[in-house]
């Protein structure tokens, strides 16, 4: 022990035996693996091994295969009940497959590497999470588990997010680069800037290395805690809630981000409308002090600059449109794969997660990609009922629900919930989606239960 520590450091030698205690417990239970996979999504979405095995595999690889294979054996060992798809199980294995076939289309006119198929594979792996949530998570005490998890760490992000802004830039720096020995970037360049100007305002990052990824991540946060906070039997204590919802907010409000600040008021303001009216009231007050705060007017001028598609970043979107759409054109059908187009004169890449999908996977891969997201807002809708029911899910679901609606406003501006150089992102939203889908069928299943018994034992016990 004395020359594991020696050699490793003390904290790389912590760090080692609680990896290795966190992958025993991942080995013994889906739910573990699940906590795991937030908690890295969260908090070190790109880690990686400090050494190689042929590649480099990243944090998120193990626990995705340890993941898979420990839900594969359960099913061998014959551990979990009949397979469970929803009504989302057909759409989304037909745009996996979908997926699949522009990759194959697409290598007719690109090189396929080692590190293209790994980031590929990862993205199916991620997708399918949905399919892991849905048949794992059975009881309502595992989904409330997972959601306090995933609350919990998107906090932990939002609070290193802000620490790190707000320390001398030299701290950030030393702090950041000292992830370097799990592949993260190191230097000067770890922290980031509007339009990349170190004399215009710095923006957080948190440990997500893109102020924009970190933005996308923190709608589904805030969204999500925001309505933990407002339930009526809320599953954390309230203050604690309201400390977590500030911090989430507040992180999100440094990235300057301003399609994930777009985002965040679409998911909130939909959550007001359905539930928690007191919230518009939150809303509009948090509107105003941003509106009227000197410390917020160069945030606030960096907005208006974005909405007169005055500054560089917006006019840069503006050509990536452009290209993307001239892309889409020339390959309307099934995309020109996930590698390069065929032209040299055009790329892969915008900042729209709909034009990128279009790209990968033409309009039919976004057709299904939309198709998918309509049946789950349906499903949504026709279980509202039911879920109004329980006090418990009601909260969760509309959390998660809401959240999602906020990303895909998000995706207008962003594309980082379907690419594959941010794996981590597709597995949360999928996640997400999964989870949702589970409260669906808890609420269901409790209101016909009581449907089905409420009358018997209402004769046996009396008033």
């Amino acid at each position: 022990m004395g020359t594991y520590v020696a050699i490793l450091s003390p904290i790389l030698a912590t760090a080692g035996i609680l990896t290795l205690a966190g992958g025993l417990l991942i080995l013994r239970d889906t739910q573990w693996g699940l906590i795991g996979l937030v908690l890295l999504v969260c908090l070190l979405p790109f880690g990686a091994l400090p050494f190689k095995i042929g590649f480099t595999p990243t944090f998120l690889d193990l626990i995705l295969v340890a993941l898979y294979f420990v839900w594969v054996m359960r099913i061998a060992r014959g551990k979990t009940g009949p397979f469970v798809g929803t009504a989302l199980g057909f759409p989304i294995l037909l745009f996996l497959t979908l997926a699949c076939a522009s990759f194959v289309a697409g290598l007719a006119h690109s090189y396929l590497s080692a590190y293209v198929l790994r980031h590929f594979a990862e993205i199916l792996l991620s997708v399918s999470l949905f399919f892991v949530v849905v048949n794992c998570v059975q009881r309502e005490s595992q989904l409330v588990t997972l959601v306090r998890a995933i609350a919990l760490a998107g906090f932990g992000a939002s609070t290193i997010g802000i620490v790190l802004y707000f320390l001398p830039s030299e701290w950030s720096i030393r702090l950041l680069s000292a992830l370097g020995r799990v592949g993260y970037p190191t230097g000067g360049g770890v922290l980031r800037y509007v339009e990349d100007n170190p004399d215009l305002a710095m923006r957080a990052v948190s440990t997500s290395t893109d102020p924009n990824v970190l933005g996308g991540l923190l709608i589904l946060i805030t969204v999500l805690t925001t309505a933990l906070l407002f339930a009526r039997r809320p599953l954390l204590p309230r203050r604690l809630l309201a400390v977590m919802a500030g911090a989430d907010a507040l992180c999100l409000y440094l990235t300057y981000s301003r399609g994930s600040m777009a985002g965040l008021a679409a998911g909130l303001g939909l959550l007001a409308l359905v539930r928690y009216r007191k919230l518009l009231v939150a809303m509009v007050a948090g509107g105003l002090l941003l509106l009227l705060l000197p410390q917020t007017q160069e945030y606030v001028q960096h907005f208006v600059e974005g909405i007169q598609l005055q500054d560089l970043a917006t006019l840069m979107r503006l050509g990536e449109y452009k290209d993307a759409l001239a892309l889409i054109i020339r390959h309307p059908w099934i995309g020109v794969g996930f590698v390069n187009p065929p032209e040299g004169s055009l790329y892969i890449g915008v900042s729209n997660v709909y034009l990128l999908i279009a790209e990968e996977m033409g309009l039919i891969g976004l057709g299904a990609y939309l198709l998918i997201l309509g049946i789950f807002f349906r499903q949504a809708w026709k279980a509202w009922p039911a879920v109004r029911r329980h006090e418990g899910l009601e909260p969760i679901f509309l959390g998660l629900v809401t959240a999602l609606a906020g990303i895909l406003v998000g995706g207008i501006f962003d594309h980082y919930f379907f690419n594959v150089n941010f794996p981590h992102s597709v597995s949360i939203f999928w996640v997400y989606m999964g989870l949702a889908m589970v409260a669906v069928r808890l609420a269901e299943q409790e209101l016909a239960f009581h449907a089905r018994y409420g009358t018997i034992i209402a004769g046996i016990v009396p008033n």
